[in-house]
């Protein structure tokens, strides 16, 4: 039992207390009687044999799983481990060794410390937002994570990362960043044609079609032009969108909305006359009317339409010589014949010989162009009965005539006096002494013109110069 102990390498006491009867002796147990004290005593185990460096397993073999020891023995190369056996401690690459780096064989028979391999990893790599990672090794040493992004995004950063030995990743963590723009298509472009006596057309579209490349969220479109069915007038108008993604990327279309207006040959005004037209006066609808200077009568179609074959209705009509039937029943009838058409100024004197009337007569025959520019027509009223006379131009009036216009315009035989009347027969001033055309034609312009004649007045100014 004693050998038993020293190969454990441990020191044993045993004590036992028995009765004071004689006891067994067993030879070569250790043991011995004591007569006198009729106990038993133990005897002590002997020590340990001395350490004996020679042994060449003195301690357990080491065998480090995914590693290395390298040992240095006293006694040499053979004896890895002998008494005082020194061992360094390495793992494999991929492992990091966890305790002691050199451990020493004991007098206990023990290994001054321990140690193990861990295999090293990384952290797993967080997922970035629109994109994703694969790797060749999961988080093991050496693995290679590549980075991809979603359709639509652009990868920034590093593309690759490596798992290294000091259990981090190589590089930083890169970002899919969207820097493509949305994908717009704009309507055809399109021709339409103006509408009858109108230089403008209603045009409509559709709105664009618009895609983003990305995460598809288009977060505005804006229009620069009119709105799809406003009225678009003559010409070539570019209508351009443009679309907004999330990421503040943008993309623009473009298409073109032409209208043309079919138009006719421009008309000329009739001589001794003008015309008015509606719309712009020669465009598909437009409508002219021909009219015809004082003193001058309209012979033939009133009015021409610009028809869609890009041709005027009908035939020009001229403006002839007015023609005054002095052969009427009646004053009425007579004035009937200049109603919207001429002003009247009718002189009455007592004799030829009236020095205001010589002196009126003899003015107005200077001022003839400014009297027809105006639409003025003279008629005179000269004379007592019966050699009384009255005229206009050279047509002469009959006394029953010349007696109704007296009565019927209030104008005396006894002196000079003249009366203005507007083309809506309306006595508008009188005069009782003889006046300079200029003051006639002023009072004239400042208010018996009606808005078309102020406009020839300001085309023909200096008509009459």
């Amino acid at each position: 039992m004693a050998s038993q102990l020293t190969q454990r390498g441990a020191l044993s006491l045993l004590f036992f207390l028995t009765p004071a009867v004689t006891p067994t002796w067993y030879a070569g147990s250790g043991y011995y009687p004591d007569e006198s004290y009729n106990e038993v005593y133990a005897e002590e185990v002997p020590q340990a044999p001395a350490l004996d460096y020679r042994v060449p397993r003195w301690c357990y073999t080491l065998n480090i799983q995914d590693g290395e020891a390298t040992c240095y023995s006293p006694r040499g190369g053979n004896y890895h481990s002998s008494l005082g056996t020194r061992c360094e401690l390495s793992c494999d690459r991929g492992f990091r060794l966890i305790g002691r780096r050199s451990v020493q064989c004991l007098p206990s028979r023990r290994w001054s410390g321990t140690a193990y391999c861990r295999q090293m990893r990384c952290h797993a790599l967080p997922f970035i937002t629109s994109g994703t990672y694969t790797c060749t090794n999961g988080v093991l040493l050496d693995s290679r994570c590549d980075y991809s992004c979603s359709s639509g995004y652009h990868l920034e950063g590093d593309r690759s990362r490596i798992c290294m030995e000091d259990g981090r990743w190589s590089g930083g963590e890169p970002v899919c960043v969207d820097i493509d723009p949305p994908k717009i298509r704009c309507p055809h472009s399109r021709e339409k044609m103006a509408e009858p006596e109108k230089l403008t057309a209603r045009v409509y579209w559709d709105p664009p079609l618009v895609k983003d490349s990305a995460d598809g969220t288009i977060t505005r479109v804006t229009l620069r032009g009119p709105e799809p069915g406003s009225h678009f007038p003559e010409g070539e108008h570019v209508i351009r969108y443009t679309a907004y993604d999330r990421a503040y990327n943008r993309a623009s279309c473009k298409f073109i909305v032409k209208v043309q207006v079919r138009r006719c040959p421009t008309l000329k005004p009739p001589q001794h006359g003008y015309l008015t037209c509606t719309s712009a006066g020669d465009n598909y609808g437009a409508t002219c009317e021909y009219h015809c200077d004082g003193g001058y009568d309209r012979q033939g179609t009133p009015s021409r339409v610009c028809q869609s074959s890009r041709q005027w209705s009908g035939s020009p009509p001229i403006c002839a010589p007015m023609k005054i039937n002095v052969n009427v029943n009646s004053a009425a009838g007579l004035l009937d014949q200049f109603y919207e058409k001429q002003r009247l100024l009718i002189i009455s004197a007592p004799d030829p010989s009236n020095r205001y009337y010589k002196m009126q007569i003899s003015m107005l025959q200077q001022s003839t162009c400014g009297l027809d520019l105006r639409h003025v027509t003279i008629i005179e009223l000269v004379g007592q009965p019966p050699q009384e006379v009255g005229r206009i131009r050279e047509q002469q009036l009959s006394a029953n005539i010349i007696e109704e216009l007296r009565q019927f315009q209030r104008l005396t035989r006894s002196y000079f006096n003249m009366v203005l009347i507007d083309k809506q027969g309306i006595d508008r001033d009188r005069y009782m002494e003889p006046v300079t055309p200029e003051e006639i034609f002023t009072f004239i312009d400042d208010y018996l013109l009606s808005n078309q004649e102020l406009t020839q007045r300001r085309e023909q100014r200096d008509i009459c110069e």
